[in-house]
């Protein structure tokens, strides 16, 4: 969830760092801090707060130096504040680390530390890991590197981590386990990344670090090896980001960037593998694997948060389309429970980094039970992608607002491809798929339509600003839909709301409605349409405010809301990717209007990799 960032060269690395930090700072935002080496001293700047804190900090008190790492902080062990934040310093001041992750049995090695006379400044877990790099070091007369990798042997739990030492200048240590790190390949100088947004302006050239690999950077070259202490050659990629990718472009919000960018996302994801003259769908990911999943007797999907829901969505695709049982699991909940799984199973994540630490949980346990694992996610070269069997990236570009909206309809529509081309010859005929296939075609220009309604959103958002409360309804495919709608307002705008199958209201939530509930209905045209027309019917009857979804040229429920929403016509089974953009823009409308930060919702974070 925290950021790290790292530099060793020739330049002066606070810039670097600060830069980097400004763009790894949707991982977390309670604290920041750096380390920088400068004449065989440390100096160490550290807030709470934003990243600009720190900023004014170094403003008035600037670092010389070339070497350095720096940290923007999400916090689980201590709450926020300047003793908190990372960097964390040897007790003899001669090394610095900053860590992401949780070390599971601290308790352990902190009472150990404090019976051999460690005085412990801070209340995280990352301060134990200092001192015990520091003691192991000690003990042993041993080299920093060493020192780390043995150090690392004991601990349980999940990190990645950069050291910095003052009395070696010339080295950078980092090491991964469950935490992503990268490491920028420059000319002469390297740098290191939670992800890659702090690397693309300086270097395309990234080394993926993989768990349970420690690597020792120096001005003149970087050696991997695995904490068993075994040398490892590692392949360069070539980052697909670009600078301009990463910034707003002229957006007062990424979020608000990335809700219009969803055209050009869905023709991304669709590029080369939606052939409507064609009428084909190439999948080249899953080629070698798609007799197996078609053959597959249960598929299982697993997923967090707003993946969850685009799974949710895929599982009315390949069930409708396919005609193979899906089963839609929290990959929070899915090794906990000891899941069965069987021959004939696949499990398919979902991931928007490819490195959500429940979701990468998911994969070894459905590899340890030697079930076939297939991957969606959307960064090339993240842990999901590289561990799974076979899959699919998105290809939207890189999402930098924490609340996800460009990947869920990126999802949507691989999922949407997944079912289709799994239904191929089989349940589908030709002239089915070939409707289908044109229909996904069409998908981008109205998104496009839809977008072009913002401002009277805008405007609805303005009366809807106040409310404490809203719930949203949908059937069918459009069931997971109301829950992401409900997911957004909460995530960015801290207004409690709801998502549920409109038939349950009548089970219960219909105790909420009164004149001061917002009620959310996706009410298109479809075959659900005639019962959720009656689920507005009883809303209205008992005063509440209600807002429709609905398809262009229907006019049969003006009079019964308050607001109705038109979207494009287009098949069924696509128009969870027309409804969801309303609610997006929504959303969005009214945390801008409460004064929320909308980019960096409170407590929350972009990737979660711990859990």
């Amino acid at each position: 969830m925290c950021g790290i960032v790292g530099y060793i060269g020739e330049k002066q690395a606070e810039n670097i760092l600060m830069t980097g930090l400004k763009r790894l700072e949707y991982r977390g935002y309670d604290s920041a801090g750096v380390a920088i080496v400068n004449n065989d001293t440390l100096h160490m700047q550290k807030r709470e707060g934003k990243v600009n804190e720190l900023e004014t900090a170094l403003d008035s008190a600037p670092i010389e130096g070339t070497v350095g790492i720096g940290h923007t902080r999400w916090a689980t062990h201590g709450p926020p504040s300047d003793r908190n934040a990372h960097p964390h310093v040897s007790s003899d001041g001669d090394f610095a680390l900053v860590h992401n992750g949780i070390i599971e049995n601290y308790g352990v090695l902190r009472k150990r530390l404090k019976e051999k006379g460690y005085t412990f400044q801070s209340d995280t877990d990352t301060e134990v890991l200092v001192y015990l790099i520091e003691e192991v070091q000690n003990e042993a007369g041993l080299a920093l590197p060493e020192a780390v990798r043995q150090a690392l042997t004991q601990v349980i739990g999940t990190y990645g981590i950069a050291v910095v030492s003052a009395s070696d200048p010339d080295l950078l240590v980092a090491a991964r386990k469950g935490s992503p790190l990268l490491i920028g390949v420059g000319d002469g100088e390297y740098f290191l990344g939670s992800d890659a947004a702090p690397l693309v302006e300086h270097t395309r050239q990234v080394v993926y670090l993989s768990d349970g690999e420690i690597v020792t950077i120096r001005r003149g070259g970087y050696q991997v090896r695995t904490i068993e202490n075994v040398p490892m050659e590692k392949e360069v990629h070539e980052l697909e980001w670009t600078l301009g990718e990463i910034e707003k472009g002229g957006y007062e919000h990424f979020m608000q960037k990335e809700i219009m960018e969803q055209p050009t996302a869905l023709e991304d994801a669709m590029r080369g593998r939606v052939l409507p003259d064609d009428n084909k769908i190439v999948l080249g990911g899953l080629h070698d694997v798609m007799d197996d999943l078609r053959d597959a007797d249960r598929v299982i999907i697993a997923a967090c948060g707003t993946s969850w829901h685009s799974a949710l969505v895929g599982e009315y695709l390949i069930e409708h389309f396919a005609r193979t049982p899906v089963e839609v699991e929290y990959a929070s909940e899915f090794r906990y429970r000891n899941p069965i799984l069987r021959d004939g199973d696949v499990v398919l994540v979902i991931s928007q980094s490819g490195e959500t630490a429940d979701t990468l949980a998911a994969v070894r346990e459905a590899q340890r039970q030697g079930v076939m694992c297939l991957g969606i996610c959307n960064v090339v070269g993240s842990t999901i992608a590289r561990e799974t069997d076979a899959g699919v990236y998105l290809h939207a570009g890189p999402e930098i607002g924490v609340a996800s909206t460009k990947a869920f309809t990126a999802q949507v529509i691989v999922l949407a491809m997944i079912a289709l081309k799994m239904a191929e010859d089989r349940t589908l005929s030709h002239a089915e798929f070939a409707d289908a296939v044109h229909a996904l075609a069409s998908i981008p220009d109205k998104v496009r339509t839809t977008l072009e309604m913002d401002g009277q959103i805008e405007k609805m958002a303005n009366i809807y600003r106040y409310s404490s409360n809203f719930l949203y309804l949908g059937r069918g495919f459009n069931f997971p839909v109301a829950l992401e709608g409900a997911l957004k307002l909460k995530e960015i705008s801290y207004i409690h709301a709801e998502g549920y199958p409109a038939a349950e209201m009548k089970h219960g939530p219909i105790a909420l409605i009164d004149r001061f509930m917002p009620v959310v209905f996706i009410a298109l045209k479809d075959s659900t349409y005639d019962k959720v027309v009656s689920n507005i019917e009883e809303v209205a009857a008992r005063d509440g405010s209600v807002i429709a979804i609905t398809d262009e040229g229907n006019g049969e429920l003006d009079e019964l809301c308050e607001y109705v929403l038109r979207i494009p016509q287009t098949q069924e089974f696509l128009s969870p990717l027309l409804a969801v953009v309303p609610l997006q823009l929504l959303s969005y409308h009214i945390a801008v209007m409460r004064g929320c930060d909308v980019d960096q919702p409170r407590n929350l974070a972009k990737s979660v990799t711990v859990e």
